[in-house]
């Protein structure tokens, strides 16, 4: 795909970039460019590979599912800014 001027023009007001008029042919080209890489890894098979989040494969860390009783709501509320008769106290934000 091939972008001309007046569509790098476009891209770069709707992106809110300032662009000399002069540069903005050689913006075109790295435009055209990406959009070429874009279209090259569109034709690459992934199929049978399973998507992931890391190039290393990582186990979360868990925990026994178990009830607790609680009970220490001296502790839970002591590094609140503003704790009043048990509960967190906050800003009224609404009216």
């Amino acid at each position: 795909m091939s972008i001309d001027k007046e569509t790098a023009r476009r891209v770069a007001h709707l992106a809110r970039i300032e662009v000399a008029e002069s540069d903005l042919d050689r913006v075109a080209a790295e435009l055209s460019g990406i959009l070429g890489f874009m279209e090259q890894l569109r034709d690459v098979d992934v199929s049978g590979i399973e998507p992931m989040t890391s190039v290393t494969p990582m186990a979360l860390p868990l925990r026994e599912d178990r009830i607790t009783a609680g009970g220490e709501p001296e502790r839970i509320l002591g590094n609140a800014p503003d704790a009043r008769r048990g509960f967190f106290a906050v800003p009224k934000v609404v009216e």
